[in-house]
This record gives structure tokens, C-alpha cells and sequence, in this order.
């Protein structure tokens, strides 16, 4: 199998540079797609192109992005990953031997950081995603081009995208929930608060599921706010 991993980025020039560096030892099986909103930056001149096979610019939104970087994927395995994301060792020969019976799946979590309820959170992330069968973005959502194709790839909402494209992608095939953890930054927590940040994803989430608009939602999560954003 041929692996496609597609990277959507707005203003992580902090960030991406360390993500590109861990894929480097992947590349022989695996083509690394960056699909940039952030200034337009061409390929000849985006920095640390040559970390990357190709670089695509679009407008922004991560469901829009992530789309475009599938239309330009020749991998039969496609990995969603964030630019503050790290795959664990071995990632893509679990992900192919996991595959086998099932088209899509993703890993389990743990987040970096200082405070100790960052590993409570990403347990209870963990178990959620096994207990309903939905994953979230930062736990590396993984599928088939067969069965991305056959959803109708990711629906091009403000934010809830990757419960979307779970529910869909449920009724083709249940995922493949790896223990092997990712680890993803708890910068988001750091940022907003711990506590705080815990009712805020909890609140859009209870929104999202009462048919709330992702593109409000999407602006309170981008402000860390409950309400006007």
C-alpha cells in the first residue's frame, strides 16, 4: 500500500517545520501533501517545501483544505494530520494491519504539556471515541481513498468536521481504534484555560449535536468563547 498524508495549515510556521522533520523516515511509502491557506506561498517558495512531495495553497477552512489535499493524494491509504500532531513509531504498518478488515480508523492520544489533567482529558477522548465510534482530528483520522470516495470526503463545515465524516464513514465500515497514542500539543488548553477549555468543547459539541451552525460555533472555538463571538 501507498500511503498520502495531508496536512492542513493556517499560520503554523512555529510548528511545521518540527511535524515535516518526524515525517522525513516515511517518505520511501508515503507522499507528505501540505495544503497551506495561510498566504498564498507558491511552491517554489514556501518555506521548507523540499520536507514535503507537494504543496498546494487554498482558501481557508481545514475541511476545505484537507478535501483538496485527498483530490491531489495518489496514496490508497489517506492519514489526516495536524501540524501539531506526531504519529507514533511504526505508524504506518499498524495502520495497514489494521486495515485489513475494517476502511478506516484512527489512533489514541495523549497530550504534551505541563498539567497533569492533560493525560485525564485525552483518556476520556480515548474512551469516548471507543465507547461511540466517532473520532476527532487530533487522534489522526485514517481511511481508504475507496471509502473516502464513497462519503462524499469531508462535508465543508466551519467545524465538527471529523464527527461528520465519522458518522459517515460508520456506516460503511467501524473504525480501527489503535492504542498506539499520537501526541498532539495541549497548547489550546495552556492557551484558554484547562477547565475552561473542557466546557467549551463540551458546549459546542451539545450545540453542534442540537443542529447549532458550525460557522458560529467555529468562531467561538477560534476566540475561546461561550457566546458573541
Amino acid at each position: 500500500m501507498k500511503f498520502s498524508i495531508i496536512i492542513p495549515t493556517l499560520n503554523e510556521e512555529k510548528t511545521i517545520a518540527s511535524c515535516l522533520l518526524m515525517l522525513q523516515p516515511l517518505r520511501g511509502n508515503c507522499e507528505i501533501i501540505i495544503v497551506d491557506a495561510t498566504s498564498g506561498q507558491s511552491n517554489v517558495n514556501y518555506p521548507h517545501a523540499h520536507l514535503a512531495d507537494k504543496i498546494i495553497t487554498s482558501a481557508k477552512g481545514r475541511a476545505r483544505q484537507m478535501n483538496i489535499g485527498a483530490s491531489h493524494a495518489s496514496g490508497d491509504i489517506l492519514i489526516f494530520l495536524h501540524a501539531d500532531t506526531y504519529l507514533p513509531e511504526h505508524a504506518l504498518q499498524l495502520i495497514e494491519q489494521h486495515l485489513v478488515n475494517k476502511q478506516w480508523g484512527r489512533f489514541d492520544i495523549q497530550l504534551s504539556g505541563d498539567h497533569s489533567m492533560l493525560n485525564v482529558i485525552a483518556w476520556m477522548m480515548n474512551l469516548r471515541s471507543r465507547l461511540t465510534g466517532i473520532a476527532t482530528g487530533d487522534q489522526v483520522i485514517f481511511v481508504t481513498q475507496k471509502a473516502f470516495a464513497a462519503v462524499g470526503h469531508y462535508p465543508e463545515i466551519a467545524l465538527m468536521e471529523d464527527i461528520a465524516l465519522s458518522k459517515a464513514l460508520k456506516k460503511i465500515s467501524p473504525p480501527a481504534c489503535l492504542s498506539a497514542k499520537v501526541t498532539s500539543s495541549g497548547r489550546r488548553w495552556d492557551r484558554y484555560g484547562l477547565y475552561r477549555t473542557i466546557l467549551l468543547m463540551w458546549s459546542l459539541r451539545l450545540r453542534y449535536f442540537f443542529g447549532a451552525d458550525p460557522q458560529l460555533l467555529a468562531a467561538l472555538y477560534c476566540r475561546g468563547q461561550f457566546w458573541k463571538p
